[in-house]
């Protein structure tokens, strides 16, 4: 009879064992939650006719992630609350947090762009110097 047990508690642990080690089911949304993007100011540049200075506060919800796009302006971002990673034109993904700078040039191509945590928001504020009237953000195929 204790061998039965033994083997039974054994049989019980190993079983355990296994769902310890196997894949954890994922249970997030089909799509992620889009940005949330705030215009604070657009400003026209006299000094230099045709382009204007645009300042947008984006806010990326746990899990959010950007499409593949580019903004066709030098972009400067500021990052206020949580943690953003980033990445160009394929290049290495930086993961940025509160007080850190990122740069995107007129002709790069942001390919990663997301909010580093399922769990808490991320907020950062982009500078854009673009030409007048041009769309903050043109998504690429």
């Amino acid at each position: 009879m204790r061998a039965i047990k033994t083997l039974g508690l054994l049989g019980l642990l190993v079983s355990g064992a296994g769902l310890a080690h196997s894949p954890a089911p994922t249970h997030g949304p089909a799509h992620p939650p889009s940005a949330e993007v705030t215009a604070l100011m657009t400003k026209a540049l006299p000094d230099y006719p045709g382009k204007q200075a645009e300042m947008i506060t984006v806010t990326y919800p746990p899990g959010s992630v950007d499409p593949v796009h580019r903004h066709n302006a030098h972009a400067f971002v500021y990052v206020l609350e949580g943690s953003i990673v980033m990445g160009l034109n394929g290049g290495k993904e930086v993961t940025l947090t509160p007080g850190q700078t990122f740069y995107e040039g007129p002709n790069d191509i942001h390919t990663v762009g997301r909010n580093a945590s399922l769990t808490k928001p991320a907020k950062f504020v982009v500078v854009l110097l673009k030409n007048e009237n041009a769309p903050v953000l043109t998504p690429v195929d």
